[in-house]
């Protein structure tokens, strides 16, 4: 008596193996490029909103008219917030791009988008969610492998995710 093996493979359809296909592909995606795609891109933003609100190394007038008038943040003076707003808008989105102090820059960032959703544009949620979620993932796993933090881990012999 033949003693067949049960274990035969199930015959999968031509478009059940076209998506496994597409999805392995897509799995082949490195980190390194969706870190630094969540990194350049929302620092773009930030950057080129901080540079509405300077002329060389001065706050415009506009910058703090805008704090009064339009965002009216509670608990800060206008003055301070723009200030504070200015200078966070031009150094974290720097920190972002070159990948240093990934976490904290984007820990800043998601804040700002906070602030900026729950106090002044409220209704803009779906761009907000599309920072936030660039953001989260930076916090959550680093700046990948072409970042200087990635380069600071190598030379201390620590992984990425301990950075």
């Amino acid at each position: 008596m033949t003693h067949m093996s049960s274990a035969v493979a199930p015959v999968r359809s031509v478009p059940v193996r076209i998506v496994e296909r597409t999805i392995a592909t897509l799995d082949g995606i490195p980190y390194w490029f969706i870190a630094l795609s969540a990194r350049i891109f929302p620092a773009a933003v930030f950057w080129q909103s901080g540079e509405t609100k300077v002329a060389g190394w001065h706050l415009k007038p506009s910058a703090i008219a805008l704090f009064q008038n339009e965002y009216q943040l509670p608990l800060i003076d206008p003055s301070i917030a723009a200030h504070a707003s200015a200078c966070s808008e031009h150094v974290f989105p720097v920190l972002l791009v070159i990948g240093f102090a990934t976490r904290f820059s984007a820990l800043a960032l998601l804040l700002m988008t906070a602030v900026i959703e729950i106090f002044v544009y409220p209704g803009a949620w779906p761009t907000h969610g599309v920072w936030a979620s660039c953001f989260l993932i930076l916090i959550a796993r680093g700046g990948g492998s072409l970042s200087v933090d990635h380069l600071i881990a190598r030379r201390y012999a620590k992984t990425p995710s301990q950075v």
